[in-house]
């Protein structure tokens, strides 16, 4: 063809290309290397050379040349140049090559063929954000709701793997963003690797100096870089390994490092051991600056936060994790048995709902954090996880530790604002969470629940910690009446009291020591490409 066409194939829709060969004439004699006019090539004879490196070569040829002789032909050897190459003035072997214009077209053709050819996904959310104590708080006039804009966007990466890159910002008297980019390798590899950075940063500006106190200048910002590696030995053995890197600029010691390793093994199809050893470290208002799990809503930096001390400046929280887990799948259904030990350093405590003077208003979601102290926890967990009916998902984990906490720094102020927060002997723990999610692909609709129940949570009104809950509601429904394209719309509806996203490594006291977390509701509009 005398030049690259393109198909583009769509959708229940017929693509037609038409091709065509023409016969260029007699082939033209080809010309020795080189740049100016046509010059006739001298004719070259080839000596048969022994095929060995230390035979007697035949007129003194070298072995290269005899290789180069017996060397397969492939079709590019064949092809005989055409005349229209070779004519004065064109861009052939017999003319000067621009090679500035060869570099901006090819790299435009490159570009435009890759924004073309590529099959990009993704999605842009609308959305309005509060936080409510009690139903009545909800419809408040004073109750404020923000607004947020969420954008995502990814493609392959060549045939291995996958790269995205989202943002969500919101905009009003404390106005905040976040950015994030990742990369997936696909399986089955050898290496499979996730990496990734994520950058997010506040800006207050109502003049509220005890927020500000440990923040530079009117703003904070935080940033992180991970990279983790699943490397498959043998089809029985994998181990991955990683750590991630962030850096916030509000703690005296901004740097911390989270490294994991996990080694996983298969002995059989329905059967899997795994052994984790993990550091990790936790900056008080971290969640603030995180993106959500998979199954969370990205909503940017919306709450502030100041230390309980006034005079002490923020310390991150230290986690050493271990743990030995086993599961054994019984066709849909998946039993999962784990034992976990725990020495944190700083636990952190967050407490909502306080109105101290010279504070931030507690009505405008500002929340103050301390350190309780060392904890040190020893557990076993049981869980199912299973396909409960039809388009019914969900899953529920009993787990069991004896932990205690010593008394820390900030003890003195936490025994005034939550007493309940301060344990002065070992405790059991029992917890109970569950999880559910359904599809129902008749009214387009998508509904995820999170319960969980634990025996020690701290109390905002008593000294002691008592059995309370936490739940997460998301509701997405189909808007099929404004589909356009390959363009979905959704509805969301979000109302979660959970404080941090789950983790493996997570604290067993993280989400204990979060004192009357308010209610915050998340609805508006998704479009997914």
């Amino acid at each position: 063809a005398p030049r690259a066409q393109t198909i583009q194939i769509l959708t229940s829709t017929r693509s037609t290309a038409n091709l065509s060969l023409r016969h260029e004439g007699a082939a033209p004699a080809v010309v020795a290397a080189g740049f100016g006019g046509a010059v006739e090539a001298a004719p070259v004879t080839v000596a048969e050379p022994s095929p060995s490196a230390g035979a007697e070569h035949d007129g003194g040829v070298s072995e290269t040349a005899w290789r180069v002789r017996h060397a397969r032909v492939s079709v590019l050897k064949d092809v005989d140049i055409p005349g229209a190459l070779l004519a004065e003035g064109g861009h052939g072997l017999g003319a000067p090559i621009d090679l500035v214009e060869w570099a901006v077209l090819g790299s435009t053709k490159t570009a435009t063929a890759y924004l073309t050819e590529t099959s990009f996904t993704g999605q842009f959310n609308l959305l309005t954000a509060g936080s409510f104590d009690t139903p009545q708080e909800l419809f408040a006039s004073n109750n404020s709701a923000r607004n947020i804009a969420f954008g995502r966007v990814s493609a392959p990466a060549g045939s291995r793997g996958d790269w995205s890159l989202s943002g969500a910002l919101t905009q009003s008297d404390f106005s905040s963003w976040i950015v994030a980019g990742a990369y997936n390798s696909h399986a089955p590899a050898t290496h499979r690797y996730d990496v990734g950075l994520n950058f997010a940063t506040a800006r207050y500006d109502n003049g509220n100096l005890p927020m500000l106190r440990e923040a530079s200048g009117s703003s904070r910002n935080a940033s992180m870089v991970y990279g983790y590696d699943t490397y498959t030995l043998s089809p029985i053995l994998a181990v991955a390994y990683g750590a991630t890197y962030a850096n916030y600029d509000y703690l005296e010691n901004r740097n911390l490092v989270s490294p994991r390793v996990e080694m996983t093994l298969t002995p059989s199809a329905n059967v899997r051991v795994s052994a984790a050893a993990a550091r990790r470290e936790l900056a008080p208002g971290a969640e603030e600056f995180l993106p959500p799990s998979d199954s969370g809503v990205w909503v940017p930096m919306q709450r502030t936060f100041s230390a309980v001390d006034p005079n002490n400046r923020f310390n991150a929280e230290a986690i050493a994790h271990e743990e030995i887990a086993a599961e054994r799948d019984f066709g849909q259904t998946t039993v999962a048995l784990r034992a976990f030990h725990q020495q944190v350093d700083n636990q952190l405590v967050t407490i909502f709902g306080l109105d101290v003077p010279g504070q931030p208003t507690a009505a405008s979601g500002h929340y103050v954090v301390g350190n309780a102290g060392e904890a040190e926890a020893l557990g076993y967990a049981a869980g199912v996880r299973t396909l409960i009916a039809d388009r019914v998902h969900g899953e529920i984990e009993y787990s069991f530790a004896q932990a205690s906490l010593s008394a820390g720094r900030d003890s003195r102020y936490l025994l005034v604002l939550a007493p309940s927060t301060v344990r002065d002997k070992a405790e059991n723990i029992h917890s109970v969470q569950g999880r559910v999610e359904t599809d129902v692909p008749e009214t387009s609709t998508r509904v995820l629940v999170l319960y969980r129940v634990s025996t020690g949570f701290a109390k905002a009104d008593t000294d002691r910690s008592g059995i309370d809950s936490r739940f997460d509601v998301q509701v997405r429904q189909s808007l099929p009446f404004m589909n356009f394209s390959n363009a979905r719309w959704e509805m969301l509806v979000a109302v979660r009291n959970f404080f941090r996203e789950a983790a493996t490594d997570q604290a067993i006291y993280d989400e204990l020591l979060v004192v009357k977390p308010p209610k915050r509701v998340v609805g508006g509009v998704t479009m997914r490409f």
